[in-house]
């Protein structure tokens, strides 16, 4: 009926006031809902997607149904939401900010159809919208249960008239903070494409265009749009749809949206985060470079404010990571074997080198090492060797997992010494940690599962082969 629809490390940099400003007298919205009785509800505004909630105040229905929301301190303008007893319906609600006393008379049997509003131009204007919407969707429901060229044509008439019908209400309420929401729920249009040669339209030209226009709906500088469940769904569709998984390329629509974003300090501050976040443990191989450049530009320049502590935390995975980034040629690392002489990674004569970081006590070190060793014996005649390295210091628990998984004829490493800090030095923040090396010692990959070795090293050599 609606036509809109982490990580530990950074969870406490975002310190976000998802505040506008309001008017001094406070709140009142009542609201009476047929059906309901004797129940507390909450209302409160959707947080950045549908997903995440802010709950901002509580009311008891009478037996009637009626309730009323009041408060002295200005609400924060968003899409809003009226919670029934055991979340599991609501109703919405426009809070533009603007509007604070307002009502609203609806039945749970029929939350939109009965929908009557007093006192909010913009609740009136999302009701009408949703009315005709509603109507409409049933109107060719139940057309589509019949199959004739004169049902389909009786729905193209149905769907040309809600455009206009569309179309107008934007026009007429262009300076509404409805209108802004229904805008933002919605993708760009695509004119008529440019045809190739072969008459086919240019997809090409139909991508450029829709990624340029993406982000056209969003007033970056109103922080409402905040408190909405729009901006990170968008943002995760743009960077996983629109944008081509290499730093380079991430980096440079990373920085495009930061820009637009820059026009309010609290939409940049949650741009910024979001992006950041989720580039610290990537979900596409190689990406983590992504992180670095924005715990750079953003948080270590100083430019969102971020305190010195923090700063120092950021600045020591910077640090650890810098080194460690696809493309980078690995650190020296030096070991010792089982029969205690020096093995060091740069000396390994391989075409790729596997090195897997591993905790003998690991549960899911236990479960990855057969596979590991069964993709080292199918692969070991391709010039493919494997290093494991452990990263705990008890050399009977290290010998015994060498023997229980058939380790012995690959390369085993032991720091003897106990002077390696794994964590920081490798980034083996857990076990097992994976890397992929060339012939060079080059990384190609890092935080590889075990299970996706063998894929990847197919793709990365038939790329490889394109190249030549």
């Amino acid at each position: 009926m609606k036509d809109y629809t982490r990580t530990l490390f950074f969870a406490f940099l975002l310190t976000i006031a998802l505040y506008t400003t309001g008017s001094a007298q406070g709140y009142r919205i009542e609201a009476t809902i047929k059906g309901l009785r004797d129940s507390s509800l909450i209302i409160g505004h959707y947080n950045r997607s549908h997903n995440q909630f802010v709950p901002k105040d509580t009311a008891k229905a009478d037996a009637n149904g009626k309730m009323v929301f009041e408060g002295k301190t200005a609400l924060p303008g968003g899409l809003y939401v009226i919670l029934f007893p055991g979340n599991n319906r609501w109703v919405e609600l426009v809070y533009s900010g603007k509007e604070t006393n307002f009502s609203i008379e609806t039945d749970t049997a029929d939350v939109i159809g009965q929908m009557k509003v007093t006192g909010s131009k913009e609740n009136q204007i999302f009701y009408t919208y949703q009315k005709e919407l509603k109507s409409g969707s049933m109107q060719i429901e139940q057309l589509n249960k019949v199959k004739s060229p004169e049902s389909q044509s009786k729905i193209r008439a149905i769907q040309d008239s809600f455009a206009a019908y569309r179309a107008k209400t934007l026009a007429d309420n262009a300076q509404s903070f409805t209108v802004q929401l229904l805008k933002m729920s919605t993708e760009p249009e695509i004119p008529a494409a440019p045809k190739l040669a072969n008459g086919k339209a240019d997809s090409t030209w139909i991508f450029n265009y829709y990624k340029s226009h993406y982000w056209d709906t969003f007033d970056f500088a109103d922080s409402r749009i905040l408190n909405t469940p729009f901006l990170e769904p968008k943002l995760e569709r743009y960077f996983k749809n629109l944008v081509v998984q290499v730093p380079d390329s991430v980096i440079k629509d990373a920085d495009m949206i930061v820009k637009k974003a820059s026009a309010n300090k609290d939409v940049k501050a949650m741009v910024v985060f979001y992006i950041t976040n989720q580039y610290e443990n990537p979900k596409t191989v190689g990406t983590e470079a992504v992180w670095v450049h924005m715990a750079n530009k953003y948080y270590l320049s100083g430019e969102m404010g971020t305190s010195e502590d923090v700063k120092k935390r950021i600045a020591e995975k910077v640090n650890t990571l810098k080194d460690l980034l696809v493309n980078k040629t690995f650190p020296a690392l030096t070991l010792t074997d089982p029969a205690g002489k020096k093995v060091s990674v740069q000396t390994v004569q391989a075409n790729y080198t596997i090195l897997f970081f591993y905790a003998p006590t690991c549960g899911h070190c236990k479960e990855a090492s057969p596979t590991l060793k069964a993709f080292y014996e199918k692969n070991k005649a391709n010039g493919i060797k494997v290093m494991a390295i452990s990263t705990e210091h008890n050399v009977e628990d290290w010998k015994s997992f060498i023997t229980t998984y058939h380790f012995e004829d690959i390369i085993n490493g032991f720091d003897s010494l106990n002077q390696i800090d794994f964590n920081k030095k490798f980034d083996v923040v857990t076990t097992p940690t994976v890397y992929i090396l060339d012939k060079n010692k080059k990384i190609i990959a890092r935080k590889m599962p075990v299970e996706q070795l063998e894929d990847f090293l197919n793709y990365y050599q038939n790329k490889m082969a394109r190249k030549l």
